[in-house]
C-alpha cells in the first residue's frame, strides 16, 4: 500500500475498516497529523519514515503487521499523543532507549507479542491518560514510577507475565477509573491506602495476592466491577461494601475468605452478579439480597439501556471482561452483554440454614448456584417464579421435602440438579425442559421416584426411624419382648440341664455339690434358730 504526497494539504487521513492489502510503503513528505490505517490487512513491518511526519494520532492497529516499533517513530514523533497499535503480530521490546514520545497521552499496544519489562521511557509522559498492554509477553515488576503519572486513568495489563506486588504508590493514581492486571503472577497484598475516588473497574483475577481485605475500595463510590477471583485473600468480607452503591459485580470466588456473607450486601440495588464461591463463607444466605439488571435498572427498552445506565466518569459498557460459571462452564461476559447478565453463585462453601423463599422473586437472575454447601429445609416453592433462569444448581446439601412442581414452568431452565440431597416424593412431570434432564440430576435421593428414577409403584427402601413410638413396637426400641422372654428362659433351662449333665457324669464334683449344700442349710438353720424370737421356736 503506497501513500503519496498528492495532496499537500491533507491534514488528516482515515481509511480504516476496508481490505486494503500488502505492506506499507514509505510515506514521502506529507503534513499529516492524523493517520488511521486500522482494520484492514496490512502486512510487513512499520515503514521507519513514518517517524518523519508531526503526527499527533497514529492508529495501524487490527493488521498484520510485524517486526518492531522503529525508533525514528519514537524519536521523530514527538508531538504524537494517540498511538494505537493493537492486535498485530509486532514483538520485541516495547521502546528502545531512544524516545521522546513525551506528549502521549493515549498508547495501546495489546494483542501483540511484546517482550520485556515495561520501558522507563513512559515515566517522562507526564500527561499519559492511557496504557493498554494486555495479551502480550511482558515481564518483571511494575514500576512504582507508574504511580506519579497523576493523569492515569486507565491501567490494562492482562494476560502477560508481571510479577510482584502492586506499588503503594498507586495510592496516589485518584483519576484512576479501569485498573486490570489480571492473569499475571502479582503477588503480597493489596495497599490498604488504594481507594481511588473515581475507579469504576477493578480486574485483579488469577494472580496470587494474599492478606485480607480491610478498608480497600471503601471510599470508591463510583465503583461498578470488583473482580478479585483467584488468588488467596483471607478474612472476611468487610462491612463497609455497602458503600459502594454503584456495585454491579462482585467476583470473589477461589479464595480463601471465611465469615458470614455480609448483610450489608442488601443496601447494593444495582448487584448483578455476585459470585462468592469456592471459599470458605458460612453462616445463613440473606433473604433480603437484591440482584437486578441494568436493563431492569434503567425501565426502558434494552436497546437504549446503555445509554441510560451511566455511572459517575464514564458508561457502565467496558471492554474488559467478567468471568462467571454458567450451566458448568466459565463464560466471559463484556460489554453490552454484560449488562443483560444477571447470577448468584455461592457453591463450596459452608453456608447453613434454610434457601430463603425471597430468593424465588428475583425473576430476572439467569444463574443460581447453591451447590456443596449444608442447606436444609424445602427448595421453596417460590423458584417457579425465577422466569429467566438458565442453570439452576441445588445439589450436594441436606435438603428434604417434594421437588416443587412448579418449576416446569421454568422454560429456559437448560442445567438443573437436586443431586444428593434427602428429597423425596415424585420427580417433576417430563415436560418442556424437564423432559431433558437425565437421571444424574436427581441422583443420591433415595425416596425420590418417577421419571427418570425407578418407578413410583416400586417400594421404596424404608426410612431411618429417628426415636418415638411406633406401630406394633414398644417403646424400647427394636427388641421384641415376646422373643426376649422365650429366650431368657431356654437359656435359664439349658444352664440347669448343663449343671445336672455335669454332676451325673463327676462323682467327685456331685459329692462336693451335695456337701456343700448340706452345710448350707444346716448353717441356715443355727443361723435362723439363733437370731428368731423365742415364740417361733
Amino acid at each position: 500500500m503506497e501513500i503519496k504526497a498528492s495532496f499537500p494539504s491533507l491534514r488528516d487521513l482515515n481509511i480504516s475498516r476496508n481490505s486494503f492489502t500488502g505492506s506499507i510503503s514509505p510515506i514521502g513528505d506529507m503534513k499529516l497529523s492524523y493517520l488511521d490505517l486500522s482494520q484492514n490487512s496490512l502486512t510487513g513491518s512499520i515503514p521507519p519514515s513514518i517517524g518523519d511526519i508531526k503526527l499527533y494520532h497514529l492508529d495501524l492497529s487490527h493488521n498484520n503487521l510485524s517486526g518492531g516499533i522503529p525508533d525514528q517513530l519514537t524519536m521523530g514523533c514527538s508531538s504524537l499523543r494517540v498511538l494505537v497499535l493493537s492486535n498485530n503480530n509486532l514483538q520485541g521490546q516495547i521502546f528502545s532507549e531512544k524516545f521522546s514520545l513525551f506528549q502521549l497521552q493515549e498508547l495501546r499496544l495489546d494483542g501483540n507479542h511484546f517482550s520485556g519489562s515495561i520501558p522507563k521511557g513512559l515515566s517522562n509522559c507526564s500527561y499519559l491518560s492511557s496504557i493498554d498492554f494486555s495479551n502480550n509477553n511482558l515481564s518483571g515488576k511494575i514500576p512504582s514510577w507508574m504511580g506519579n503519572l497523576s493523569y492515569l486513568s486507565e491501567i490494562i495489563m492482562p494476560n502477560n507475565g508481571l510479577e510482584g506486588p502492586i506499588p503503594v504508590d498507586f495510592c496516589q493514581l485518584q483519576y484512576l477509573e479501569i485498573l486490570d492486571l489480571s492473569n499475571n503472577t502479582i503477588s503480597g497484598s493489596l495497599p490498604t491506602c488504594f481507594n481511588p475516588a473515581e475507579i469504576n473497574h477493578v480486574h485483579l483475577s488469577k494472580n496470587r495476592l494474599e492478606g485480607s481485605l480491610t478498608r480497600q475500595f471503601c471510599n470508591s463510590s463510583s465503583l461498578i466491577t470488583l473482580d478479585l477471583s483467584d488468588n488467596q485473600l483471607s478474612g472476611n468480607i468487610p462491612d463497609c461494601i455497602n458503600m459502594l452503591g454503584e456495585l454491579s459485580y462482585l467476583i470473589l470466588k477461589n479464595n480463601n475468605l471465611k465469615g458470614e456473607i455480609p448483610i450489608q450486601l442488601c443496601k447494593l440495588q444495582k448487584l448483578s452478579l455476585i459470585d462468592l464461591s469456592q471459599n470458605h463463607l458460612s453462616g445463613y444466605i440473606p433473604s433480603c439480597l437484591n440482584i437486578t439488571t441494568f436493563d431492569e435498572a434503567s425501565k426502558v427498552d434494552p436497546s437504549t439501556a446503555q445509554a441510560v445506565a451511566q455511572p459517575p466518569g464514564g458508561p457502565i459498557s467496558t471492554d474488559e471482561p467478567v468471568y462467571f460459571t454458567t450451566k458448568s462452564v466459565s463464560y466471559s461476559y463484556k460489554g453490552k452483554l454484560l449488562t443483560y447478565m444477571s447470577g448468584i453463585d455461592f457453591s463450596c462453601n459452608k453456608l447453613t440454614g434454610e434457601i430463603p423463599y425471597e430468593i424465588g422473586h428475583l425473576s430476572k437472575i439467569h444463574v443460581l448456584n447453591l451447590s456443596h454447601n449444608f442447606l436444609v429445609g424445602q427448595i421453596p416453592t417460590t423458584f417457579s417464579n425465577l422466569e429467566q433462569i438458565e442453570s439452576l444448581d441445588l445439589s450436594y446439601n441436606n435438603l428434604s421435602g417434594k421437588i416443587p412442581p412448579q418449576l416446569v414452568q421454568l422454560h429456559y431452565l437448560s442445567i438443573f440438579s437436586v443431586a444428593y440431597n434427602n428429597l423425596s416424593g415424585k420427580t417433576p412431570a417430563r415436560v418442556k425442559q424437564f423432559a431433558t434432564f437425565n437421571e444424574n440430576c436427581y441422583q443420591g435421593n433415595p425416596l425420590l421416584c418417577g421419571e427418570p428414577m425407578r418407578s413410583c409403584s416400586v417400594a421404596s427402601p424404608p426410612p431411618l426411624i429417628q426415636g418415638g413410638p411406633t406401630q406394633g413396637r414398644e417403646d424400647d426400641g427394636f427388641i421384641d419382648m415376646g422373643v426376649f422372654y422365650v429366650s431368657l428362659a431356654v437359656s435359664y433351662i439349658m444352664v440347669l440341664i448343663t449343671i445336672a449333665a455335669v454332676l451325673y457324669i463327676n462323682p467327685y464334683w456331685r459329692r462336693a455339690w451335695f456337701y456343700y449344700t448340706e452345710m448350707c442349710f444346716i448353717s441356715c438353720y443355727y443361723f435362723m434358730v439363733d437370731h428368731l424370737p423365742k415364740q417361733f421356736h
